[in-house]
C-alpha cells in the first residue's frame, strides 16, 4: 500500500487529509439531512463540513449544523471517526449524535445547500445520491448505539 509522504524532504508532496465533522440528528425515525450541490451534482449528506483553524471538533459540528440546516442542536454522543479516500482526496470525519433544540426557518443556509430534510434511513439509502459512504456508516453507527461519551475527545488549546 502506498503511504503518503509526511514531509517534503523527498520529492513527494506533503499529505493533507481533510478533517471534517458530521452531525447525526435523529427525531423519531427520521434523520436531519442536507440536499446540496457538489461539483454540479445533487447529493444527500448529514450536516457536515470542514474543521476551521482554532475550532474544536464539537464546536465545528454545532456550527456546520446551524449553517447548513438552520437547526440549533445539542451534541449527545461521539459516534467515531471514519477514514475515506476518493481519488486523490483523503477525509477524516468525526461524527456526532445530536438532539434538535430549535429551528430558525428563515435563516439563510450555506451556499450550495438546496434544502434541509428529515428522512428515514430507508429513504436515504434508496436515494442513491449520497455524498460519500460515510453518510450511511454514521447513521448505522447511531442506530447500533455505537455511542462514545463526548469527553472521549480532548481539545488541548495552545498555551497563550
Amino acid at each position: 500500500m502506498n503511504q503518503p509522504a509526511l514531509s517534503g524532504q523527498d520529492s513527494q508532496p506533503i499529505w493533507h487529509p481533510h478533517v471534517t465533522v458530521a452531525t447525526v440528528v435523529a427525531h423519531d425515525d427520521r434523520f436531519l439531512m442536507v440536499e446540496e450541490i457538489v461539483q454540479g451534482r445533487r447529493v444527500l449528506n448529514q450536516p457536515a463540513g470542514h474543521l476551521e483553524p482554532g475550532e474544536s471538533l464539537p464546536a465545528a459540528a454545532l456550527r456546520e449544523t446551524l449553517e447548513e440546516t438552520g437547526w440549533h442542536v445539542e451534541l449527545r454522543h461521539f459516534l467515531g471517526v471514519s477514514q475515506w479516500t476518493s481519488g486523490t482526496l483523503h477525509f477524516l470525519r468525526f461524527a456526532f449524535a445530536a438532539s434538535a433544540l430549535r429551528h430558525e426557518p428563515d435563516r439563510a443556509l450555506d451556499e450550495g445547500i438546496v434544502a434541509a430534510l428529515w428522512l428515514r434511513r430507508d429513504e436515504i439509502a434508496a436515494a442513491g445520491n449520497l455524498r460519500s459512504p460515510m453518510v450511511l456508516a454514521n447513521i448505522d453507527a447511531f442506530l447500533a448505539r455505537r455511542w462514545w461519551p463526548l469527553d472521549a475527545l480532548q481539545y488541548l488549546d495552545r498555551p497563550r
